[in-house]
């Protein structure tokens, strides 16, 4: 998904490289993105996605390649220079400086006048909802706070690009539930351009207008959340974005249908090789009210309050369904389930591409 007719762009990847020494770490990367959109790169460790972030932000050099933001060629120009600010992973406050100071740090290198840049601290603080914080020092707040003044500091730039490192990882887990809300209400009132990086495909999913999935260097997969959950471009995206994980099973095809095991899903099979790999969403296995399309039986049961986690079985592959309601955990009745067949997936079984639209 490219970018919108008549939109404007905020940045611009052109066949980018990276390498250190003989080791190419980024190869070929392709991205365009609209001002204004939240664009997450998203990929397991050592995917390359901080390093391309350091790339946008001028603290790594790129090799070969162009890079734009805001429609100018900053390839070679300093990070001083590229109109951005960037959001770390450690906060990187000064621990002897106030909230207040800590904001306006920036502009007071700048030598921005007294009144505009307490004015601007205010309008910022109160955005970020930390205003009765101003004159405490970073030791005197928790975790979520301080992001707050972190990304505080970030947005009296008003630069064209705002750069997020993994912001959320220092953060327990309901800091960092809290702060993806604060994040995307901030995106959403003041219409920002963020990259933003993280391993966690659900910081991904809830945050990102576009998702630009990665591994090993190489772009995956770009689109939105919706188009990375329901048609990914590979069983790596499969596997990686969403929790659980798609279901992937080796499978072939026959004349009757996708057979897996002793089981055969009457699916239709036009344009199929003869072995792939089937792929479901857990929560498209669900209780079947007629005939079933398959009886299994569970292996192991997880009940998650509102819904439960069914382990069973297909062919020799293991395969959870996500169904509503809570079941007895030692339960090894026999479950009738119903597979739908709008949200089936299908990948080639050597390659792992997907196969069809």
């Amino acid at each position: 998904m490219g970018l919108d007719i008549g939109s404007t762009t905020a940045l611009h990847l052109a066949q980018v490289t990276k390498n250190y020494g003989i080791v190419e770490v980024l190869h070929d990367i392709d991205i365009e993105m609209a001002e204004g959109e939240f664009l997450v790169l998203v990929g397991p460790s050592g995917c390359g996605k901080s390093t391309l972030l350091n790339c946008i932000a001028g603290l790594e050099e790129i090799t070969s390649g162009t890079l734009q933001i805001g429609g100018r060629d900053v390839t070679r120009e300093p990070p001083k220079d590229r109109d951005i600010a960037m959001v770390f992973q450690s906060y990187a406050l000064y621990p002897t400086m106030s909230v207040a100071e800590n904001i306006g740090f920036g502009m007071k290198i700048r030598k921005v006048p007294k009144a505009q840049m307490d004015a601007k601290i205010a309008e910022v603080a109160a955005l970020l909802q930390i205003d009765h914080l101003l004159d405490r020092r970073p030791s005197q707040l928790s975790g979520g706070q301080r992001q707050r003044v972190a990304m505080g500091r970030a947005l009296v730039r008003d630069p064209k690009l705002f750069l997020f490192d993994e912001p959320l990882s220092n953060l327990d887990a309901k800091l960092r539930v809290e702060m993806r809300a604060e994040i995307k209400r901030l995106h959403r009132t003041t219409g920002a351009s963020i990259v933003y990086v993280t391993h966690d495909q659900i910081e991904a999913m809830t945050l990102a207008s576009r998702i630009v999935v990665l591994k090993d260097g190489y772009i995956q997969q770009i689109g939105t959340p919706e188009e990375i959950y329901d048609r990914p471009a590979n069983a790596f995206v499969a596997d990686f974005m969403g929790s659980p994980p798609m279901n992937m099973v080796p499978a072939e095809v026959t004349g009757e249908g996708i057979r897996i095991g002793d089981t055969t899903l009457a699916l239709p099979t036009d344009g199929l090789p003869a072995r792939v790999t089937f792929g479901i969403r857990p929560e498209h296995l669900g209780r079947a009210t007629g005939t079933p399309d398959l009886t299994v039986t569970p292996t192991m049961i997880e009940n998650t309050g509102s819904e439960s986690y069914v382990t069973f079985l297909l062919g020799e592959t293991p395969v959870t369904a996500r169904l509503p309601g809570r079941l007895p955990e030692d339960s090894t009745e026999p479950l009738g389930l119903a597979v739908d067949p709008a949200h089936v997936s299908f990948f080639n079984a050597e390659t792992g591409a997907r196969l069809r639209a």
